[in-house]
């Protein structure tokens, strides 16, 4: 299981680009980690099995999953949104990651990745995995020039993320609700999960 390193926010928006479309990712030699937020009967299964699952778990509906920490803060308000109280940070082998990049269709027609809407329409239908690239955040919740990724998943692939591929899951609710205190103004004390770009093997 990778141990989780934190860093000031003032020393992460030094190490990290300011503008295009990264992968920012807490990451080991060979693991790298997503989050998703979920309420506490979701999460508490998935720690206690250190997989998805249970009653309250339905593989039949997409899952978000977002490698960059403070999109998923902006996501779930700090674990303070309905059903997004428990974040949950989890590891999975880059290679899997990779796997779930490579079946990716982007959610939104792009010019620059289908020939026409057409194309990208059919590629909708036919895979199991959406991509999307959004606006990263500061964390008072302001977008930044930055891009940041998320990636929904259903079907086939979600069932091997949420029962095979899952190395560790750990809960860092309690993380970000004692950071949540210093976004608004941001001072000096704010930690953030350490993040570096991630470079898939496609």
């Amino acid at each position: 299981m990778i141990k989780l390193e934190t860093i000031p926010y003032i020393q992460y928006e030094k190490e990290v680009p300011q503008t295009g479309e990264h992968i920012l990712a807490q990451q080991s030699e060979n693991t790298i980690i997503v989050y998703q937020a979920f309420n506490p009967k979701i999460a508490n299964y998935a720690l206690e099995h250190q997989k998805f699952g249970g009653e309250h778990y339905r593989y039949s509906r997409m899952s978000w999953i977002k490698p960059n920490f403070l999109w998923m803060m902006y996501r779930c308000g700090w674990a303070s949104k309905p059903n997004q109280k428990r974040v949950l940070a989890i590891e999975i082998k880059k290679s899997n990651f990779d796997k779930i990049l490579a079946e990716a269709t982007y959610s939104s027609f792009s010019a620059k990745h289908y020939k026409d809407h057409t194309a990208w329409r059919t590629a909708l239908d036919q895979t199991e995995v959406r991509l999307q690239w959004d606006p990263d955040h500061h964390p008072d919740g302001s977008k930044l020039n930055r891009r940041a990724i998320q990636l929904g998943m259903k079907g086939k692939i979600l069932e091997q993320f949420g029962q095979e591929w899952i190395i560790s899951i750990q809960d860092v609710t309690a993380f970000a609700v004692a950071q949540q205190p210093f976004i608004h103004p941001t001072t000096a004390a704010l930690e953030v999960m350490k993040e570096t770009i991630y470079l898939p093997n496609l």
